[in-house]
C-alpha cells in the first residue's frame, strides 16, 4: 500500500490536537451540565499537553508551527474550559445576582491571564525555567478542584482562579519539571 505515511514531525501534533480535541468536548459537556466529564476531559487535555512535548523533544522535532498549536490549544483547554467550567458549575448558580457578574468578570479574567500568560512564554523562549505558574497547571487545578464542588465551599473557586490568574502572569520563576 502506498500512501502519504505519517512524518515524524507530525506526530507531536496529533498529541497537541488530542488536547485540543479534549478542551473542546470539556466545554460541549459544559453547555450540557455534565461538569465531572467536563474536568475529566481537561486532566486529559492536561496528559496530552504532557505527552506532546515529550515526544517531540524524544523525536527531535519541535517546531515553531507545533510550538504556537500548542499555545492555542492550552489557551482552549486551560484556560477558556476552566473558566466557563467553573463559572458555570459554581459562580453562576450563586445568589445574589451581582455574585454572577463578578464571577463571570473573575472566569474572564482567568482566561486572559492565561493568554497573556503563553504570548510571553512564546516570546521569552526560556529553557530552564517557567517565568509564571503554567496555564496546564493553573487550569488543571480548576479542573481538580471541580471533583471536589460538592465538598469545598464555593467561594474557594473564584478566590482560586484569582490567585491562579495573579501567578500565571507573574514574574515567580518556576522550575521545569520532568526534563
Amino acid at each position: 500500500m502506498r500512501g502519504n505515511p505519517i512524518h515524524a514531525s507530525m506526530i507531536p501534533s496529533i498529541f497537541t490536537l488530542a488536547n485540543l480535541f479534549f478542551g473542546f468536548l470539556a466545554l460541549i459537556w459544559v453547555i450540557e451540565g455534565k461538569f465531572t466529564l467536563a474536568a475529566t476531559m481537561i486532566l486529559l487535555s492536561v496528559l496530552m499537553d504532557s505527552l506532546d512535548g515529550k515526544v517531540a523533544r524524544r523525536l527531535s522535532v519541535s517546531s515553531d508551527f507545533g510550538k504556537e498549536l500548542d499555545s492555542l490549544s492550552d489557551l482552549v483547554s486551560f484556560g477558556v474550559a476552566p473558566a466557563i467550567l467553573t463559572y458555570q458549575a459554581i459562580l453562576e448558580p450563586q445568589q445574589p445576582e451581582y455574585v454572577r457578574y463578578v464571577g463571570l468578570a473573575i472566569a474572564a479574567v482567568f482566561a486572559l491571564c492565561g493568554a497573556i500568560r503563553l504570548a510571553r512564554f512564546n516570546m521569552l523562549n526560556i529553557t530552564t525555567h517557567f517565568v509564571g505558574v503554567p496555564i496546564t497547571f493553573a487550569g488543571g487545578l480548576m479542573a481538580l478542584l471541580m471533583f471536589l464542588r460538592n465538598t469545598l465551599p464555593w467561594y474557594i473557586y473564584p478566590v482560586s482562579m484569582v490567585i491562579l490568574a495573579f501567578l500565571m502572569v507573574s514574574t515567580y520563576k518556576v522550575p521545569k519539571l520532568g526534563k
